[in-house]
């Protein structure tokens, strides 16, 4: 049954005064946002722009996919040097871009999918301190660094194994650091002994472990979990893989409380929320992507709905109150109804995709692996606001806070003021 035309800004209010309130800061303190949405209601773009609109543009020396996170005013990113493998944590004033500081790390070389980089993490960060993650064939490595760039601690977890390179990030939920340690134990190279794959969390002050959960070794996904919080439940961490499905383990404990086997293939995009609606992707290059929603109870979980025709890969959807927002690999843009599952638009816009789609207040903003950017209308019918060229190839996915867009260009990172 097709609801009643409302515009989302006030079907997003109308939604949350029914729905727990989630906290849009101004800060863009994760990968897709603080709180994974890929959505801050507050902010507002321009239909487009061009190369004289930037505050600033700096030069980080290499394209890389990992995507910048804005928290305190400060830029912090990953980058590193495809010739030597080293790794780069950087940090910038967000409002000049002025680089206030850099830690290089020597780094081994390892097989990457060709859209890979070494540097395809985000980093995650709190009020004091920032965090990275990235593996080589022998380590994997999750560092704490202060704001002013002193190393804290690291921890290394031992080897990594994947035919693809290293890329999920890290995630503070409530007091805990979390790192899925996703790797492969399918169609293994001759010599090469499986991974194990796992779920870590750690004390964010000092690295200590606090639990560390076994997961089902298949093939290395990439999502970042979240925190799911059911009524009369214990606080859950969410997560997506091809051998478990989407699952919840115990927060406190890291118990394994609820899977479902929803998934045929890899899981590269982080899951997401959607009220009470647990959602997830999963595909290949080569097709079969879909989409599942489930909503867990006991040890187990209802599949709800799926999408089997343009659900992403790679792209995480953005959600605003029962909408997703969302573009596939291949180009189809796309306005999900989570409370029924149906498709309420779908457009081809063309291109091939990697980064994430956001929405900023009432737009929702892709951009295409050779740099092609579509501002959309984040409403109930499909409206194309522009689409033009950023001048170079995207693969991070943007980051918005305190007025200020963050876009990964190429070699460049690009700091557009908006009217937010």
């Amino acid at each position: 049954m097709r609801l009643p035309k409302l515009s989302l800004p006030l079907a997003a209010l109308l939604l949350a005064s029914v729905l727990p309130t989630i906290s849009h800061a101004q800060d863009w303190s994760r990968f897709h946002g603080t709180d994974g949405s890929g959505y801050v209601p507050e902010a507002s773009i321009a239909d487009s722009w061009t190369e004289s609109d930037y505050a600033w543009q700096v030069d980080l020396g290499a394209r890389d996919v990992g995507s910048p996170i804005i928290r305190g005013g400060k830029v912090f990113l990953l980058s590193s040097d495809p010739a030597s493998s080293e790794r780069r944590i950087v940090a910038l004033d967000l409002k000049s871009g002025e680089k206030l500081w850099q830690q290089a790390y020597p780094s081994a070389a390892q097989h990457l999918h060709s859209r890979n980089t070494f540097a395809s993490s985000t980093p995650v960060a709190n009020d004091r301190f920032v965090y990275v993650t990235w593996a080589e064939p022998e380590h994997t490595y999750l560092k704490c660094l202060d704001h002013q760039g002193q190393e804290i601690w690291t921890r290394d977890f031992g080897s990594w194994v994947s035919q693809h390179g290293f890329g999920t990030s890290p995630a503070l939920i409530g007091d805990l650091l979390v790192l899925f340690d996703s790797q492969q134990g399918q169609r293994m190279p001759a010599g090469v002994p499986p991974g194990q794959s796992r779920m870590i969390a750690v004390r964010p002050d000092s690295g200590e472990t606090v639990w560390e959960t076994p997961l089902t070794t298949t093939r290395v996904c990439y999502g970042v979990p979240m925190l799911y919080e059911p009524p009369g439940g214990p606080k859950q961490i969410v997560a997506a893989n091809t051998g478990d499905g989407l699952f919840g383990l115990d927060y406190a404990t890291g118990k394994k409380l609820w899977n479902s086997t929803v998934f045929r293939a890899r899981c590269v995009s982080s899951p997401i929320l959607a009220g009470d609606l647990v959602i997830g992707t999963a595909g290949s290059g080569g097709g079969g992507n879909h989409l599942v929603a489930v909503k867990p109870s006991g040890s187990g979980a209802e599949e709800v709905f799926r999408l089997e025709r343009g659900a992403p890969y790679v792209p995480t959807p953005a959600v605003v109150g029962k909408h997703l927002f969302m573009v596939d690999d291949k180009g189809i843009a796309s306005c999900l109804d989570t409370t029924d599952g149906e498709v309420v638009w779908r457009k081809r816009v063309g291109g091939n995709y990697g980064a994430s789609p956001v929405v900023l207040g009432n737009k929702m903003l892709i951009i295409s692996l050779s740099g092609e950017a579509t501002v959309l209308a984040a409403a109930e019918e499909y409206e194309e606001l522009a689409q033009f060229d950023l001048g170079g190839p995207v693969g991070a996915t943007p980051a918005y806070g305190d007025g200020y867009l963050l876009l990964r260009i190429g070699n460049r990172l690009c700091c557009l003021p908006t009217t937010g």
